[in-house]
């Protein structure tokens, strides 16, 4: 059973940073691609950062130099640091395998940036 857990989101000003955390059970950590992902009001889900199993790095264009994806593959977390928001950050976001697999979504972290 894989379950991810999605923590750390919260209500920041534009401008501000926030550190968000998936925790995974269940799950050979280490062996997975693993990323964030975001959905907006009325939007469809989309890849915010990749880090691969080597730990190689994508971001969508949007987020460059602003975000970090990073993991810990000992305790079973990958984090996204988030600098410079901006309110079309504003999403719930989760943690998913790249490709995502469709019964690993969790319930997500609620991003709110005002402007």
């Amino acid at each position: 059973q894989v379950q991810f857990v999605e923590s750390g989101g919260g209500l920041v000003q534009a401008g501000g940073s926030l550190t968000l955390s998936c925790a995974a059970s269940g799950y050979t950590f280490s062996r997975n691609n693993m990323a964030w992902y975001r959905q907006a009001p009325g939007k469809q889900r989309d890849l915010v950062a990749l880090i691969t199993r080597a730990e190689g790095l994508n971001y969508v264009g949007s987020v460059k130099g602003r975000f970090t994806i990073s993991r810990d593959n000992a305790k079973n977390i990958v984090y996204l640091q988030m600098n410079s928001l901006v309110p079309e950050d504003t999403a719930v976001y989760y943690c998913n395998n790249f490709p995502a697999r469709d019964d690993y979504w969790g319930q997500g972290t609620q991003v709110t940036v005002s402007s």
